[in-house]
């Protein structure tokens, strides 16, 4: 539900913050009760000692995502006070959580018929949302944006990386990290193709290309874009930098990242890399799940002979 509602650009309900945007671990994502527990407990119409009406109570249709810290200061208020002062300060917020907006469902004693019109509006919505988003071997295809995409998660067409060149450990430019750039994008083209996205993190952070901008002569998108190419144009040669990669600098939350979608290709790309004693090898990686995986040698002529020479 959480991905969905985020998908959505939906809000959270106390501080009108997106739910997508990062700010720091007091803004962290947290689910809380629509109809405080406590009031419902306290209340004549529901006896929490019965199991079925406990059930009700914490039924996760009476859950909204909110940031921590609206969590914190919410207290236990009736649903209905509650609502109806978020409808005043943030007029959409309860339709892009899906909330029912009829104000009769948020009394206390229309609690069950409020759970029932929440169950249709979630399973409507998310069966429209389900059907409209398919991912094929041959690319990912998609009538959402690239927002949603991330919000998918990594998978065997998807990946995510959190800078070309920037180590963020150790505040420093570090070329092994444009190495590990290079190998997701030949397991990709030794592979089914996919997508690469640079300037998000493995937990769906939106982070940008600040710090690598900040690493070069010239720090912005078009002298990324130029020294990721020839980083590729070295390692795989002009004719697959041009015809079997696409390069783009979309916008998420005023942060540019740059998204890589790499074509399956037509022969193998083998990685050069400098072992521990900086003597060169080739490499050869393909995609297993939602990582890159390097073949053993024994088992590279076995997949280029089925992958390859059928083209």
């Amino acid at each position: 539900m959480r991905w969905y509602f985020k998908s959505k650009g939906a809000v959270c309900l106390g501080t009108g913050l997106k739910l997508r945007k990062n700010m720091g671990k007091s803004y962290g994502l947290e689910k809380d009760h629509i109809f405080a527990y406590s009031v419902l407990r306290d209340s004549e119409y529901f006896d929490m000692d019965n199991r079925f009406e406990y059930a009700l109570a914490q039924e996760i249709t009476n859950r909204a995502i909110l940031t921590e810290i609206e969590n914190r200061t919410k207290s236990a208020k009736f649903a209905d006070n509650y609502l109806e002062g978020v409808k005043n300060r943030f007029p959409n917020a309860i339709n892009l959580q899906c909330i029912p907006e009829n104000k009769e469902l948020w009394k206390l004693e229309n609690y069950e018929k409020f759970l029932d019109a929440r169950r249709t509006l979630l399973s409507n919505e998310l069966n429209h949302f389900l059907n409209n988003i398919s991912i094929t071997p041959d690319k990912i295809k998609t009538e959402r944006d690239i927002t949603e995409i991330i919000l998918s998660g990594e998978n065997g067409f998807l990946e995510f990386k959190s800078t070309l060149r920037w180590d963020i450990r150790e505040n420093t430019i570090n070329k092994k990290m444009e190495e590990i750039i290079l190998k997701s994008i030949s397991s990709f083209s030794n592979g089914e193709g996919g997508k690469l996205l640079i300037g998000v993190k493995d937990d769906l952070e939106i982070i940008g290309l600040q710090d690598d901008y900040n690493s070069l002569k010239v720090g912005d998108k078009d002298n990324f874009e130029l020294h990721l190419r020839n980083l590729i144009n070295n390692a795989f040669g002009k004719e697959f930098a041009t015809f079997y990669l696409k390069v783009n600098f979309p916008l998420i939350d005023e942060m540019e990242i740059c998204e890589i979608d790499i074509e399956k290709g037509n022969k193998p790309l083998y990685l050069e890399v400098a072992n521990k004693n900086g003597q060169k090898q080739k490499k050869f990686y393909v995609r297993s799940g939602n990582s890159s995986q390097e073949l053993e040698i024994d088992e590279v002529a076995s997949y280029v002979k089925n992958r390859f020479e059928a083209i």
